[in-house]
């Protein structure tokens, strides 16, 4: 396979494996990857798995012809892709082994040598001249092992990436990527999304225009796509709205309660119902899905005072890779002294920002009409928003969405008759209940200040902690006049026409403005509600709660100047310009304070 004109694929596919790392189901296989990069000086990028051995060299043979390797470039010690160095060296005895300290550490173990006379020893921003071709290091500690490197070849922009943006699967096989690079993702590197960010981070300031992973297809199309992937997974972001039930049963009466649950779901709205018996369907695709959807029921029996041994594997799978930022729904079944909700919320108290239903489904032996209706009950509480959504079940005059009115952080909707617009704002008041009244301001040099001028109407939805980074870079970072910041994403409409959000809100109100007030450099519309609905139980997003557990946190060490306290982004100088105005988020100097 060619790459680019210098860059050669190398590697082999494996049939015969059943079991990735001994626990992954691989019914494709999985591909080994190995590069070769040829210029004055060539380099081969790792080697692969001990079983195939002679299909490598030969392959390695037909790309080299007559010439010699210089380098072979070790990024990941694995051995899936590194059985073969001492094999590589006893062909080419010439060549040199280019590698991190401790992945030389890791060779001593596994082959009894540190290659002490035949290596380069490389780390963070080190290069390796070929010629034409400059390949730059870059460490990526944890991701999945310590000693991992990724490279990047600025000719041809190609960043081989280690295990990175990998998945099961042999080249051979045609088959979407996502589910299986999420299933591979979450089962090998789950547990290290916060070293992930940090190699995102870097990859951000490449121009890559190719990936060129140790497992799986290389990438060179919409590579937006998998790095946006990628973000959401190493950021334990919920990349879908679904529930996911999971479940364990002995005589089928839990069973029952998880096939009536299911049906209930769906029928009340939910996009995506997916049960696994966690006794006969693959674990590692349920854990995949349960990082994968935003939603999560556990039911399972009370076992020797205990949970079912599965439901307990389960669980352990998803605390192991730091499950959170999700709502979970628990049943449990019980014949004489049922623990298995309690036993389970103990399991999972670890796990950050989990919000649990309300409603407990608690099944004495078989089902009843009180577990029904719990049932019932938990069924409502987890589609709250997907009934809120639907006109023919929302109810559209819940006027408690005003009590989600607070100090927090709101997304404005608007339409200027050509295109849906929305800006963040943090001042939406109540000002009389009698009639309904509510204030927005908006800064009059936004964009959305003179549409809703224009146009007498606006939807107001309540930003909950859920909400990521992404919603505030979507709305608060890009003007609408110039920007479609609705693009590429999903959208409802509210009785007034307007957009309203699907997710990240925990209610909406449609306003009419009755009256504005014109208030120097902002507007204020004094507005009748029209429609409010409530969507979820999160709480509001403050300002305070953005500050400090949304937005990134500003890379200002070794660094002296000024930060911007609403996006984090940094002047360097030692005075502040008096007319500074943030090209991120475009606040001015009120909103930096020096770097500390």
């Amino acid at each position: 396979m060619t790459i680019t004109n210098d860059i050669q694929y190398v590697g082999v596919n494996d049939h015969q494996v059943d079991l990735f790392e001994g626990q992954y189901v691989v019914p494709n296989g999985m591909s080994y990857n190995s590069y070769v990069i040829l210029d004055d000086k060539i380099a081969v990028m790792d080697t692969v798995d001990q079983n195939f051995t002679h299909q490598w060299l030969d392959n390695l043979q037909r790309v080299l012809g007559s010439r010699k390797p210089d380098y072979l470039v070790v990024q990941h010690m694995e051995p899936d892709h590194a059985a073969n160095i001492a094999n590589f060296l006893k062909v080419y005895p010439e060549a040199t082994v280019v590698s991190s300290v401790k992945a030389f550490g890791m060779m001593k173990q596994f082959f009894g040598s540190s290659y002490d006379d035949r290596r380069i020893v490389v780390g963070e921003g080190d290069t390796l001249e070929l010629g034409r071709h400059t390949l730059t290091f870059v460490t990526a500690p944890m991701v999945h092992w310590p000693e991992v490197l990724v490279t990047y070849d600025s000719l041809d922009k190609v960043l081989f990436s280690a295990d990175g943006f990998g998945k099961f699967g042999a080249l051979d096989v045609e088959e979407a990527w996502d589910d299986e690079a999420r299933r591979y993702y979450i089962g090998i590197v789950g547990k290290y999304g916060a070293q992930v960010q940090a190699l995102l981070k870097k990859a951000a300031t490449l121009d890559i225009q190719t990936i060129c992973p140790l497992h799986g297809p290389v990438l060179t199309e919409n590579l937006g796509h998998y790095l946006h992937l990628y973000d959401l997974w190493s950021s334990y972001t919920p990349e879908k709205e679904g529930i996911v039930v999971a479940y364990t049963s002995v005589y089928g009466h839990t069973k029952a309660a998880v096939e009536l649950l299911a049906e209930k779901l769906k029928n009340k709205g939910c996009p995506n119902v997916l049960v696994y018996d966690l006794a006969r369907d693959d674990m590692s695709q349920a854990v995949s899905d349960a990082f994968c959807y935003n939603k999560l029921v556990l039911a399972t029996t009370t076992y020797n005072a205990d949970v079912y041994p599965f439901m307990k594997e389960f669980i352990h799978h998803l605390t192991e890779r730091s499950y959170k930022n999700r709502t979970v729904a628990l049943m449990e079944n019980g014949s004489w002294a049922p623990l298995a909700a309690k036993v389970m919320k103990e399991m999972l108290a670890s796990s950050k920002n989990l919000t649990f239903t309300d409603t407990t489904v608690r099944i004495l032996s078989a089902l009843s009409d009180e577990s029904r209706e719990q049932i019932e009950a938990m069924a409502n509480e987890l589609c709250v928003e997907y009934l809120a959504q639907h006109d023919e079940t929302a109810n559209k005059n819940d006027l408690t969405a005003l009590f989600n009115i607070g100090y927090g952080l709101y997304v404005v909707t608007s339409n200027d008759g050509n295109k849906d617009n929305g800006l963040i704002v943090n001042t939406v008041v109540q000002v009389t209940n009698t009639p309904n009244r509510v204030a927005v301001v908006i800064n009059k040099e936004n964009y959305s200040h003179h549409v809703i001028q224009q146009t007498g109407v606006m939807n107001v939805n309540c930003l909950d902690t859920t909400a990521p980074f992404s919603v505030f870079q979507r709305f608060g970072f890009q003007s609408g006049r110039t920007a479609d910041k609705f693009e590429g994403m999903e959208t409802l409409r509210s009785d007034n026409g307007l957009v309203f959000l699907p997710k990240y809100v925990n209610s909406f109100m449609s306003l009419k403005v009755e009256q504005y007030v014109d208030m120097g450099t902002h507007g204020m519309f004094i507005c009748s509600v029209t429609e409010a609905r409530v969507m979820n139980k999160n709480e509001t997003m403050t300002y305070n709660f953005y500050q400090a557990n949304v937005k990134p946190k500003p890379q200002t060490e070794g660094k002296k100047g000024f930060v911007c306290k609403v996006c984090g982004w940094i002047y360097e100088g030692d005075e502040l310009p008096a007319d500074i105005v943030c090209p991120l988020c475009k606040h001015g100097a009120a909103d930096f304070e020096p770097i500390a």
